[in-house]
């Protein structure tokens, strides 16, 4: 029942466990292997980083990980679950519930304010509109943007939006915080800001995984996995 035997979910404490992942796309006339058999375990309140230069499978095992794609084999337990086995409202329940997610680009609405971009998630799952404003003003404060619910993603600057989409990441309380290239659209003071926001939430006890290829942002994580080719290059504990 532990480590990497392949036999069933793993024990109590680990969050996901990735056992033999692949993950292969048919192109034309060719099958391109973006995972090569792919084991490793997160448990719970871990910082993890998932490096790698361009190609080597860091998207594709953000998608996996954040239930937005299957595996071509292998098996992935989140909160001990093989997400396999489950539906697709099930799945969407975990990506709405279990998964803060934090993308590069922002993904705000332009024209929605702060604060009900925070409240999306939760309008998602059907939460009474006099509680979701109290929890997205809460996630707000949470990030120190208390002050600026009212304000449209134009009105902000580039820290601050991604301060919003971390807001909107914390509103259901996740298992995992995931996020993919956090700081690349950012300047490196903001780029640093936006870090040191994530140092504090996992202070707080959140499991953060972020996907970089860069070594600067990657050193803020407690753990790093290298990907090269499609395989784990390395893992290794940092700190």
């Amino acid at each position: 029942m532990t480590g990497h035997d392949g036999n069933g979910a793993p024990p109590e404490g680990v969050l996901i466990k990735t056992d033999d992942l692949w993950k292969t796309y048919v192109m034309g006339a060719e099958e391109v292997h973006a995972l090569r058999g792919v084991s490793f375990e997160i448990t719970r309140a871990e910082y993890v980083a998932i490096m790698g230069p361009s190609g080597s499978g860091k998207s594709t095992m953000m998608n996996l990980i954040g239930c937005l794609d299957t595996p071509s084999k292998g098996s992935y337990y989140l909160n001990g679950r093989l997400v396999s086995d489950m539906n697709d409202d099930e799945l969407a329940h975990i990506r709405n519930k279990e998964i803060g997610f934090v993308f590069q680009t922002f993904n705000l609405l332009a024209r929605a304010t702060a604060l009900h971009n925070v409240e999306l998630p939760l309008i998602y799952n059907g939460t009474p509109a006099a509680e979701r404003k109290e929890r997205a003003i809460k996630a707000l404060q949470s990030v120190e943007l208390g002050e600026r619910m009212y304000h449209k993603p134009n009105e902000l600057s580039g820290g601050q939006r991604q301060r919003v989409a971390v807001a909107r990441a914390l509103v259901n309380n996740p298992s995992i915080i995931l996020a993919d290239e956090p700081t690349g659209n950012l300047d490196s003071q903001t780029s640093s800001e936006i870090m040191n926001l994530f140092d504090v939430l996992h202070k707080r006890g959140n499991t953060i995984i972020l996907v970089t290829h860069e070594h600067d942002i990657a050193a803020h994580a407690h753990r790093v996995i290298r990907l090269l080719d499609g395989k784990v290059e390395s893992d290794e504990v940092i700190r």
